[in-house]
């Protein structure tokens, strides 16, 4: 039991807090980005008119790409490094997202889409491999905690920053809705050059025995655990994504939000989202640093996090806009929370060798489960059977991942890859 406590009282190397602060940022920028369509999509919709499947279509062009980039992002991230591989992903996905900008209809904006997909697919992968290499493993799930906060962040800033320049571009000549674009990938180019001047890959080790033997996705995919962990993502990221871009969507239809409502309402429940981001890597730290095993830390965490998600059933039951972003609040709290600990598994059971493979996996499956939840989402609404039903699905789906997580995982524990093979 003491050897699953990992390295709870390992030196923690310089700057890396830091270091996790800069990778927050760009984790920030990404979901700006790719929270610029939802909330300017009233705007967009003046231009080049956008129903449910078509909103459906765009969003899986972007998971779809994302997802098989997530896997290739951790295949890059493994033969050129982080620091490298994180500019080049960067800068390939801001200027993806400022392509939006130029799109004339529907199909432009679906190579965009599938463009930011490509680039924002690496970012997580990166963002796993930078934290593995600055932080010890008592230390992680902290650290993974304040990264992924930046998912909040950048999602708090897209309501208010998209009804700022909606206000003030028109001035400039351009539909103002392609100035939100265009600014939100200027910032993503700066980061670009900041990460490429502050970091620098640190030296690793002699490669032992586990690690000097090419581990395949064969080879990861032969383990149930690693299977576990890859459904569950599919499971609860399918309620993710629905959340993440239906829900401006939601307000719009539902209680007629307009864009100043967006700006002043719409960004609490990621607010909400930041704090779970941080509170569920500081619990699992905490009770890892109070003696109990990965196992159980993990898991009671993971627990404590499911149990916020099943309340957004209650939705369509209630009149009150104020009770309905109480809701979506807890259930985004529950879920950066649980989002922060799904990626710290992979660093739990994987050796750093194979990491960013098992990373690109388990984000490939959490953007397929987007996927296959947004088709079903765009089908519902256009076929009349509202928002009930779908809400009703995504408020069940993270139960069922932590059910497969505790049914897969027995154990959490450092994997045997080569005996996969045997």
């Amino acid at each position: 039991m003491r050897a699953e406590r990992l390295d709870s009282h390992a030196a923690l190397p310089p700057r890396s807090w830091g270091i996790a602060l800069v990778v927050t940022v760009a984790i920030a920028i990404s979901y700006l980005d790719r929270q610029t369509l939802p909330w300017a999509i009233a705007h967009i919709q003046r231009d080049i008119p956008i129903g449910n499947q078509a909103k459906a279509l765009l969003d899986s062009a972007f998971l779809a790409t994302y997802g098989l980039m997530y896997l290739g992002g951790g295949w890059l991230l493994d033969r050129i490094g982080t620091r490298a591989g994180f500019v080049v992903i960067m800068a390939f996905w801001s200027l993806a997202c400022a392509s939006h900008g130029l799109a004339g209809g529907i199909a432009a904006l679906i190579v965009s889409r599938l463009l930011l997909g490509i680039g924002e697919g690496g970012g997580f992968p990166a963002a796993t491999s930078a934290i593995a290499e600055c932080f010890p493993a008592s230390k992680r799930a902290t650290a993974m905690g304040i990264v992924n906060a930046g998912t909040s962040v950048g999602a708090v800033m897209a309501p208010p920053l998209i009804a700022l320049l909606l206000a003030r571009a028109d001035w400039l000549g351009l539909a103002s809705w392609r100035w939100v674009f265009f600014v939100t990938g200027a910032m993503g180019l700066a980061w670009a050059i900041w990460w490429g001047l502050l970091y620098r890959d640190p030296p690793h080790a002699p490669a032992t025995d586990e690690g000097a033997r090419p581990h395949t996705l064969r080879v990861l995919l032969a383990r149930r655990e690693v299977a576990g962990v890859v459904g569950a993502k599919f499971l609860s990221d399918g309620a993710w994504y629905f959340y993440l871009f239906w829900l401006p969507k939601y307000l719009f239809d539902t209680y007629g939000f307009d864009l100043r409502q967006a700006a002043t309402l719409g960004w609490i429940p990621y607010a909400a989202a930041g704090i779970g981001s941080i509170a569920a890597g500081f619990l699992s730290s905490r009770l890892l640093a109070r003696g109990m095993s990965v196992n159980a830390a993990r898991k009671i965490a993971l627990g404590l996090c499911a149990a916020c998600m099943p309340w957004v059933m209650l939705v369509p039951h209630v009149g009150s806009v104020g009770l309905v972003l109480a809701i979506f609040s807890l259930a985004f709290f529950g879920q950066q929370g649980w989002s922060t600990l799904i990626m710290t598994l992979p660093t739990d059971m994987i050796p750093q060798a194979a990491l960013g493979r098992l990373a690109g996996l388990v984000g490939m499956g959490g953007a397929f489960g987007g996927i296959v939840m947004g088709q079903a989402a765009g089908w519902a609404l256009d076929h009349g059977y509202g928002y009930a039903p779908v809400l009703a699905v995504a408020a069940s789906l993270h139960v069922l991942a932590f059910a497969l997580i505790c049914l897969s995982i027995p154990l959490i524990k450092r994997l045997d890859l080569e005996g996969a093979l045997s």
